[in-house]
């Protein structure tokens, strides 16, 4: 199974933080449990502030991978 098939994408490449991780909250909050989220950004602090983010608000990090300059994070949400 592919984990990207269902997921939303928000893409804040460019931005730096705490922009990315400020629009990564605001997008989880409209999803429903369970519910997958792409981030793309080029934040090299998006490395650190991602991961963080999940564990403080109680989301899964699926997964992370690197693109062509930049990154991707997949979250899941949780309750």
């Amino acid at each position: 199974m592919h984990m990207g098939d269902k997921a939303q994408i928000l893409d804040v490449r460019g931005l730096n933080c705490p922009l990315p991780v400020l629009k990564a909250k605001k997008a989880m909050r409209s999803l429903a449990t369970g519910d997958l989220l792409w981030v793309e950004t080029t934040d090299p602090l998006s490395a650190i502030d991602i991961p963080a983010f999940c564990q403080n608000d109680g989301h899964d990090l699926v997964t992370t991978e690197e693109a062509e300059g930049y990154q991707r994070y997949l979250l899941r949400k949780q309750g």
